[in-house]
């Protein structure tokens, strides 16, 4: 007997329909599955022979041939097991398949036959939905995965066994709160002074633009990086979507999806697959997971000098290609770099009150780990001096995370309502910038005047452009003025001159 149950595929975050096509037959017994399926995939015969005695039925001693069609494509994961088993029970005429037809499957099952969760489940549906696919079978631990999508259909059940009795409950999602909380477990109250630090951290994060922190080891630097998403604005739903399939992918979702922006935080042994993604089964790297939310690069110069060159392309394009011999696949990765350094090897150069042991042969190595390209996309770079022992002991009142972000909203509103597409002012292009930067005539002046004498280059010339725009929408003003000139020019000279 011949059945057929609809499923899907990906590669990535492409997605495709796939055709569980399972036939039954008389012959010596046998069970083969085709198409080319992966390790994981073929494994499933063990999975569902045992799911399928295990729930009370026999599993029949002929001939089984299961094909997933299109057999051009690599199929992998843990997927097909529920569509392969109903396929086997339907043949048996245990259950009835008109009840299946137009209803994509897709579920991994224990050996008792429980149906349990998969991998990229969000990644799939989403997919499939563009191409007109409304109903979907899943295993009811990934059901909070799509909590947002409201014009599917979404059934669940928890075994082949309540399967095959109709108890399979179709699920009715609740409003999701896709508002970022207000209760995070730091805050930029907790920072004792550096107040030129968060003011660089503020504009790095309402203007989208990368940053960098120099100083002495104990100044506050990863402190201050970690209490960055305290101030970012909410994801919004397509966001959320867009963050969340990513992480469904990487096998990251835990049933819930990520409303909240991420703080990917690699350790600088990190390989150039991890930073990037990739590996035999293409997955998403730290750049993607931290898509939309924050990637901090801590003691920058003890990265590889490879893997910190492979940040440059998406750095400009906001996306990466991942391309192998076996694949070539897309994840985005538009995402906010904050990095910090020490000065030297041993962290002391210019420190008030540590001497440095250093040559300058050995800064000057030590610095030049960050290529000149690289070190040039940062737009702010800010030096992190240690706290004043007076100030650190004190009692103050620090401003907390809440009222900077207030601050971050209005000049993100601004730019939604001004800039073109509704683009950060660190994504504008330069032609994009020009037309928005509003300079006052003084404020023109003084640009051509530190061009002149710092010899800015191009790069440099637009940076500081679209750094005195955001300094301007944090105060609400249309006009660019000589004073967000200046404080610009602050943050985007080198923070410490090589020796």
């Amino acid at each position: 007997m011949f059945v057929k149950l609809l499923s899907g595929g990906y590669l990535g975050l492409e997605t495709f329909p796939v055709e569980v096509q399972v036939d039954i037959s008389n012959g010596l017994p046998f069970f083969n599955i085709v198409g080319l399926a992966d390790t994981a995939v073929k494994e499933a015969k063990e999975r569902v022979r045992s799911a399928i005695k295990n729930s009370g039925f026999s599993f029949p001693s002929k001939r089984i041939t299961v094909n997933l069609s299109p057999s051009d494509r690599r199929k992998g994961g843990s997927l097909y097991d529920l569509p392969i088993a109903l396929g086997i029970l339907a043949s048996l005429g245990k259950l009835e398949i008109e009840n299946f037809r137009n209803t994509v499957v897709i579920g991994e099952l224990s050996l008792n036959g429980e149906v349990k969760s998969v991998r990229g489940l969000l990644t799939v549906v989403l997919g499939l939905r563009k191409l007109g696919f409304r109903k979907f079978l899943i295993p009811p631990e990934n059901v909070g995965e799509l909590e947002l999508l409201k014009d599917i259909e979404v059934f669940t059940a928890h075994s082949i066994g309540d399967i095959a009795k109709g108890k399979i409950r179709k699920v009715e999602f609740k409003k999701l709160q896709t508002k970022g909380r207000a209760d995070y477990k730091v805050d930029f109250a907790d920072v004792k002074g550096q107040r030129q630090a968060k003011r660089v951290l503020e504009i790095a994060v309402a203007g989208f633009h990368h940053a960098a922190m120099v100083g002495t080891p104990g100044s506050g630097k990863s402190m201050l990086a970690k209490r960055v998403p305290t101030i970012m604005p909410p994801m919004g739903e397509e966001e959320i979507l867009e963050v969340s399939q990513i992480y469904s992918v990487a096998g990251l979702l835990n049933n819930r999806l990520i409303t909240e922006r991420p703080f990917r935080s690699p350790h600088y042994t990190a390989s150039e697959t991890a930073i990037i993604g990739g590996g035999t089964v293409p997955m998403p790297g730290e750049i993607s997971l931290a898509h939309r939310g924050v990637l901090f690069m801590d003691e920058l110069p003890e990265f590889n000098r490879k893997v910190l060159e492979v940040l440059r392309q998406p750095l400009e394009d906001g996306k990466v290609l991942v391309s192998r011999a076996n694949y070539k696949v897309e994840f985005p990765a538009k995402f906010l770099w904050l990095s910090a350094l020490n000065p030297c090897p041993c962290g002391n150069y210019k420190h008030p009150f540590r001497e440095c042991v250093c040559k300058p042969s050995q800064i000057r190595r030590y610095l030049k780990k960050i290529s000149s390209p690289l070190w040039d996309r940062i737009d702010l770079k800010i030096w992190v001096n240690p706290v004043e022992e007076s100030e650190l002991l004190k009692e103050t009142n620090e401003e907390p995370s809440k009222v900077v972000k207030e601050r971050v909203l209005r000049a993100v509103e601004i730019q939604k309502k001004r800039n073109p597409e509704g683009r950060f002012n660190g994504e504008l292009t330069n032609s994009q910038i020009e037309e928005v930067v509003n300079l006052e005539p003084p404020a023109k002046g003084l640009i051509e005047k530190a061009m002149e004498r710092l010899r800015l280059s191009a790069r440099s010339y637009y940076k500081l452009l679209k750094v005195c725009r955001t300094i301007a929408d944090l105060e609400g003003l249309e006009f660019v003025k000589t004073t967000h000139v200046a404080e610009a020019l602050n943050y985007i000279r080198e923070p410490i001159e090589v020796p």
